[in-house]
């Protein structure tokens, strides 16, 4: 199991910039950031910066821990800019960028440049326009792309990604086109629960929940002639019952049970005292390096 964390962009710079040094001297996997223009209470009327910026200053001040966005909706972005940002933030980075990929929802920036909230179905028809032409402009050195709902005319990303074939997908999705569409396209998948468990449930619901999330996921990789075993299976933490920072041993029992569902890497919060993400700074950092010793 792959241990990482995730940063949210509420700190000036003089600050974050120790953050990201530390999550890779704790020794992390990876350390990603939420990628919203606001979110949701109580972070929505405080301090919150760009996704990109962001990761371009992590990158710059660190050397070896994977970076990336955790996750990025088509709520605003576009496929072309986005691609350029992605190529510039892999160079910046020397390969080390993972590209979160969601359907986004209703709230927080879903509305912010005055159109319509999109629909359930709308939200999947558009992440999956989204991700085929991404995936396409980091691929191809010129692309002309005139189906659904984004388009490209003679774009050009080069140099291209310094990962082969392109930086990897992680995919976030519950319901069956999304999981589809993380087999077809995903070097991961992301969950961030049991929707019809959520943080509220039992500990052992929540985790079935995720076992037959799990086994949905090889089941459209199966369809989709893929090994199953090539998609990392991504938890990020904070909307389950579980408790993964309490402690030591409570983080081992929460590793452990969620390795047995088929998760692969485990994801905490950074922890943001009076939220839902609270916790004992010392106690994260202690709890990190001892997993990351016992690996």
């Amino acid at each position: 199991m792959r241990l990482s964390t995730v940063i949210l962009p509420i700190y000036p710079w003089r600050e974050a910039r120790d953050l990201w040094r530390r999550a890779e001297d704790l020794g992390f996997h990876a350390a990603y950031t939420y990628d919203h223009l606001s979110w949701r209470e109580p972070f929505r009327d405080g301090t919150w910066f760009g996704a990109v910026p962001t990761l371009a200053g992590a990158a710059a001040v660190t050397e070896r821990i994977r970076l990336g966005t955790l996750v990025t909706s088509p709520n605003y972005r576009e496929p072309v800019t986005f691609a350029k940002d992605l190529v510039t933030l892999d160079d910046l980075s020397g390969g080390r960028v993972t590209v979160g990929l969601g359907a986004g929802t209703m709230a927080a920036d879903a509305t912010v440049l005055g159109g319509e909230g999109w629909s359930l179905r709308e939200r999947a028809d558009r992440l999956r326009d989204f991700t085929v032409l991404l995936d396409r402009l980091l691929t191809e050195r010129v692309v002309t792309h005139t189906e659904g709902h984004y388009r490209a005319l003679d774009a050009r990303t080069i140099p291209g990604s310094t990962q082969s074939p392109r930086m990897p997908f992680a995919i976030a999705a519950t319901g069956p086109r999304g999981l589809r569409l993380a087999a077809r396209y995903g070097q991961a998948w992301v969950t961030t629960g049991d929707p019809r468990v959520g943080p509220e449930g039992t500990v052992a619901a929540s985790r079935g929940g995720v076992a037959r999330q799990v086994a949905d996921l090889e089941a459209a990789c199966a369809e989709a002639g893929r090994d199953p075993a090539t998609v990392e299976r991504i938890l990020l933490t904070g909307f389950t019952p579980d408790r993964p920072l309490a402690s030591a041993g409570e983080l081992a029992d929460v590793v452990g049970a969620y390795a047995e569902a088929g998760i692969t890497e485990m994801v905490l919060h950074w922890p943001v005292p009076g939220t839902l993400f609270d916790a004992d700074l010392a106690v994260f950092e202690q709890i990190a390096v001892g997993a990351q010793n016992h690996r």
